[in-house]
């Protein structure tokens, strides 16, 4: 607890988010642990022998009660609305999300008789684009999320629950729409970006760079389309879509940079206070996403420390963040995107300096950056692997080369892509710049795209569970003392925990591959029968689905789930509404 507090405190503080997450802990129960959480608190004030002695594992469980307590009232902020499943809808426009093969989503705020609710609303991706300074009535089929029939699919109803939305509507192409005179802030400088974002469209470039400059800079990827973002998704390059960390680093960086050039060095202090406040005004423009205010908090939280005069600690800068952002959401801890920047975050910390012992002297600037983006990226990756692999179920060796080689020039590609956006917010147009910008991110797609076609070192379909990401995780956790010290008994202790993994991953698949399991898996309207014996499954289709969509959505995380290595796809006619098999008849219909 001395060298670390406020990591242990905050660790604490969200395995009571866990607890409280996994047990659904009832009122009564609750308002106990918010009692002794007082308790605790007031004790910690006191000064004895006996208390100085248990003060530590007092501030752990009150931390933790108090993960417990703050997670109870967030989950349980929602309540449940009654509305017509068919009727009229007046609604406002929240966020607007990735668009579908046949519909553009959004989320909105809605109003149906007496009821308020937040919904996902699907319109035609003919209708034209919904902004933020109308109001929009529409007739809408409303229906409430379900939970999925089997564990391995991806459960959509908990995932829009945690971002406290109740229903998905479905409305017509008859959209009216009024003027609202109630905008604030938020609202107003969301439209603002929305005229940048229409203004980014009449640009003469091509459509991929378009999408691309609205993904890096303005966190747009709604219309992007599915090959660019799979490239990116196999290249193992997405964060560099995603604003991240590395986005509001070089923003700030930029911006600190401009500020220091013509101020006196008494000033550098407000210039960072200055810098702090832009990426701030720069994270409400692109709409407070969740990784973008992690980061703002990240960074403002260890800049903090540089302007009090106090020597900054990455791992308290880190805790600290963390702890503010589940604070006022604790539902955050359950976002992938929080998961993996901070995972990355502290593998940097944990294994850059170790390996960049085993690099040359980096004795000039270049040297220093190359080497360091190498450890860089290896041990973020390294970090996050677990996680990756549990969420994904792939991986692809690629991920490492393709980010040695793009990350180092994803500064000067921010920049340029910043300084783009602002040319076209002022509607200043270069046709020169235009052109080169173009040129710069057609190239880039092109050598992603190569990357991301190296189907040999990909690997889909990898099982992993809790309790092989928890061990995987120890066994990157002991890679550092191996790494800072080569003997025996690391070596020995590194490959004890490789050993073990193997044997109890090798027993998750011989107690999952004596099962034997027949399914009905609902998909897009029709029926998939599935068949599983041992290691091997066999997945009935109608002869008109669409089997690629069925492998991507069925099969797929169906064979990671059960440990699956082989598969085989048979169709039966879409005339067959019912099929026998040991003993019992399916409905495919």
């Amino acid at each position: 607890m001395n060298k670390q507090p406020v990591l242990i405190l905050a660790t604490c503080f969200i395995l009571g988010i866990f607890f409280q997450d996994q047990m659904e802990m009832h009122k009564k129960f609750v308002y106990s642990v918010s009692a002794c959480c007082l308790l605790f608190f007031i004790l910690t004030f006191f000064h004895s022998y006996f208390l100085h002695k248990v003060k530590a594992l007092l501030l752990g469980l009150l931390f933790f009660g108090a993960g417990i307590v703050l997670h109870f009232f967030n989950a349980s902020s929602s309540c449940d609305h009654l509305v017509p499943q068919k009727g009229v809808i007046v609604f406002k426009i929240s966020k607007k999300l990735n668009s579908t093969g046949k519909n553009k989503k959004y989320e909105v705020f809605a109003h149906s008789g007496k009821e308020n609710f937040n919904a996902v609303l699907y319109i035609p991706k003919a209708h034209e684009e919904l902004d933020f300074k109308h109001y929009y009535k529409a007739e809408a089929y409303l229906s409430k999320p379900k939970a999925p029939k089997h564990d391995f699919q991806f459960d959509y109803f908990k995932y829009l629950k945690r971002k406290d939305i109740e229903y998905q509507c479905y409305a017509s192409k008859d959209i009216s729409s009024t003027i609202r005179t109630d905008l604030n802030l938020t609202e107003w400088i969301q439209q603002q970006r929305f005229e940048i974002l229409k203004k980014i469209d009449a640009v003469s470039i091509s459509a991929k760079t378009r999408e691309f400059l609205k993904g890096i800079i303005l966190a747009d990827r709604t219309e992007m389309d599915a090959e660019t973002v799979q490239d990116f998704n196999r290249s193992g390059l997405v964060h560099f879509l995603a604003i991240s960390g590395t986005h509001i680093v070089v923003i700030f960086g930029l911006f600190y940079f401009l500020l220091t050039r013509f101020s006196p060095l008494r000033f550098r202090k407000y210039a960072v206070m200055a810098s702090i406040a832009f990426i701030w005004l720069f994270a409400a423009l692109i709409g407070f996403g969740n990784s973008v205010i992690r980061s703002c908090i990240m960074l403002t939280v260890y800049f903090m420390y540089i302007i009090l005069q106090r020597k900054p600690d990455l791992l308290h800068s880190l805790s600290l963040s963390a702890m503010i952002i589940l604070v006022f959401d604790t539902q955050q801890i359950f976002d992938v995107g929080f998961q993996l920047s901070f995972l990355a975050v502290l593998g940097i910390f944990w294994l850059n300096q170790p390996l960049l012992k085993y690099f040359p002297q980096q004795d000039g600037y270049f040297k220093k950056l190359i080497f360091n983006t190498i450890t860089i990226s290896l041990s973020a990756q390294l970090a996050t692997l677990p996680v990756v692999l549990y969420y994904f179920h792939q991986f692809s060796f690629v991920s490492f080369p393709a980010n040695i080689l793009i990350v180092p020039f994803s500064e000067l590609l921010i920049i340029f892509s910043f300084l783009m956006t602002i040319l076209i917010a002022l509607r200043v147009d270069f046709e020169w710049i235009n052109f080169a910008y173009d040129l710069s991110i057609q190239i880039l797609l092109k050598l992603i795209h190569w990357f991301a076609e190296s189907e040999i070192l990909l690997f889909s379909e990898i099982p992993m569970n809790k309790a092989e990401v928890l061990l995987l995780s120890v066994i990157v956790y002991k890679l550092r003392p191996l790494l800072l010290k080569v003997d025996f008994n690391h070596s020995i202790r590194f490959l004890t925990m490789i050993l073990m993994f193997l044997i109890i991953r090798t027993g998750f698949y011989i107690f999952e591959n004596q099962k034997e399991e027949i399914l009905l898996h609902d998909f897009n309207k029709t029926k998939v029968l599935s068949l599983k014996k041992g290691d091997r499954a066999c997945f009935w289709i109608a002869e008109n689905s669409d089997q690629k969509k069925m492998i991507r959505f069925i099969a797929s995380p169906y064979c990671a789930s059960r440990r699956i290595r082989s598969i085989e796809i048979k169709t039966f006619s879409d005339k067959v509404q019912k099929v026998a098999c040991n003993g019992k008849i399916y409905d495919l219909k």
